[in-house]
């Protein structure tokens, strides 16, 4: 019996030692000292939401689980964000300057005129007078100025460099190509030793050709000079040389018949000028009927460069402006030159007009149908207002610059623009000399006047509703 009380006050013992030890839950590993309050503690704060027990940037505005069944942390007004979220806790607000009324801490378009909490418990942040000026003008403090890089410089007068850019092809000049043709029926007797591409040089024999209308009229000729007397030397013969000239004998093959007074057999035929030979149809034996051309020489040593400009650019062009050409052949060597023509048609399928300068091209290193880039500066001397390119904010239709009042203001202007080049751009109307145009994160800048635009908007229109006669508020009802 006394055995039987000893084992059943053991077993008593037991289950409640047990039932004790299963019925105290166990802390969580993940949580720490901090995050366990007391009963007391917890009922004296006041919880601004609850965060992911593990960590993750995740928050809820009331109490709820994650997905392994864990529950989220309370965050008290009185504890340090965590992971970088803002302060929970306001600053309080300035009583020496009058509030317009207060905007939500997160951002979003929504306004209240008197104090209050958005839904997760943070206090919506107060906007004083003066931060929102009538002018247009935005303030920013010195800390965002700071972490968002916002830099000025001065608008000045200064030269503004344009280069029109557009591609070409050099091109024989047309006054210096000559063509090698018999203006009577004729016979090629014999062919120079020279061939297509070859250089000759002004003088160098051709070919000689026979034809029997220039040796009746060299034999016309040589009769005239021998029967002329004397003291009619100036007039005797000049009917016949000039037929002579008219079949396009050439001057040093007269000469030698005046030297000999002797019709020659065949006519020797040379070279015009110096240059290059682009065509040779001559062959020895050969029948010349009248209009043949048998030879095509051009001098080279100036060419043409016949560039196509944009329609767009033609207004910044003009005859006369220098240009600087490049061959994709040559990199690194210019050749410079004026704009001698601009052609009065436009292309209809490139919508380019052609432009024509003269080049010099004494090493012969320009060829025709060659490919270059031409670089036309249309930038005037005359200093002008400029201002740095990053400084504009184009929207298409409206452009503006953001001024630099001082003490962290401002002001959206908007700007007449002309020329750019050099990464400047011109303003002919809308700033002065000197004032600061800011130059970086004036995009953020522009955003932020907007968004501060549109809470001023909300906030007025709350106001108007506000004060709206008690007899209206049915229309405004309606009107939402």
């Amino acid at each position: 019996m006394r055995t039987f009380r000893f084992l059943a006050i053991l077993a008593v013992g037991l289950g409640l030692g047990a039932t004790g030890y299963w019925s105290v839950p166990k802390r969580p590993l993940w949580l720490t000292h901090s995050d366990v309050a007391t009963p007391a503690a917890a009922a004296e704060r006041t919880v601004l939401y609850y965060r992911d027990p593990s960590g993750a940037p995740f928050w809820s505005a009331s109490p709820k689980q994650d997905a392994q069944g864990r529950d989220y942390l309370p965050v008290y007004d009185n504890e340090e964000p965590s992971l970088g979220q803002p302060e929970s806790k306001p600053k309080a607000a300035d009583a020496s300057r009058k509030i317009l009324y207060y905007r939500n801490p997160m951002g979003l378009p929504d306004t209240s005129p008197v104090p209050k909490k958005d839904p997760m418990g943070m206090d919506y942040v107060p906007v004083y007078e003066g931060d929102d000026s009538d002018d247009g003008s935005v303030r920013l403090s010195p800390g965002k100025i700071q972490r968002t890089g916002v830099t000025s410089e001065p608008a000045e007068r200064r030269a503004i460099r344009v280069a029109v850019k557009a591609p070409g092809t050099i091109q024989l000049d047309e006054r210096r190509v000559s063509v090698i043709a018999m203006r009577s029926e004729s016979f090629v007797q014999k062919v120079a030793d020279v061939t297509t591409g070859m250089r000759v040089k002004a003088g160098q024999p051709l070919m000689e050709i026979y034809s029997s209308a220039i040796a009746a009229a060299a034999a016309n000729y040589i009769a005239t000079i021998n029967s002329r007397t004397a003291g009619d030397d100036a007039l005797y013969g000049r009917g016949s040389k000039q037929r002579l000239i008219n079949l396009d004998v050439p001057e040093p093959a007269i000469a030698a018949m005046e030297a000999t007074r002797a019709v020659p057999v065949t006519i020797q035929w040379s070279v015009p000028r110096d240059g290059i030979v682009l065509e040779r149809n001559a062959v020895e034996g050969m029948r010349a009927s009248p209009g043949d051309v048998l030879f095509r020489i051009a001098d080279v040593s100036v060419v043409w460069a016949l560039v196509d400009v944009a329609e767009r650019d033609l207004g910044n062009i003009a005859v006369g402006q220098p240009m600087t050409i490049r061959a994709r052949s040559f990199p690194g060597r210019a050749f410079s030159g004026t704009i001698g023509v601009i052609y009065p048609q436009v292309n209809r399928e490139t919508r380019t007009a052609r432009v024509r300068v003269e080049l010099r091209n004494p090493d012969l290193a320009l060829l025709p149908e060659m490919y270059v880039d031409a670089e036309i500066d249309t930038g005037s001397s005359a200093p002008v207002m400029a201002v740095p390119d990053s400084a504009v904010l184009d929207t298409g239709s409206r452009q503006a610059v953001l001024v630099d009042k001082g003490e962290g203001r401002y002001e959206p202007r908007a700007v007449k623009l002309g020329h750019r080049g050099g990464g400047y751009v011109e303003v002919r109307d809308g700033i002065k000399e000197g004032e600061p145009v800011v130059t970086s994160a004036n995009f953020l800048i522009d955003a932020e006047s907007n968004l501060r635009a549109a809470l001023k908007s909300f906030a007025e229109a709350g106001a108007v509703e506000a004060t709206a006669p008690a007899n209206s508020g049915k229309y405004i009802g309606e009107r939402q």
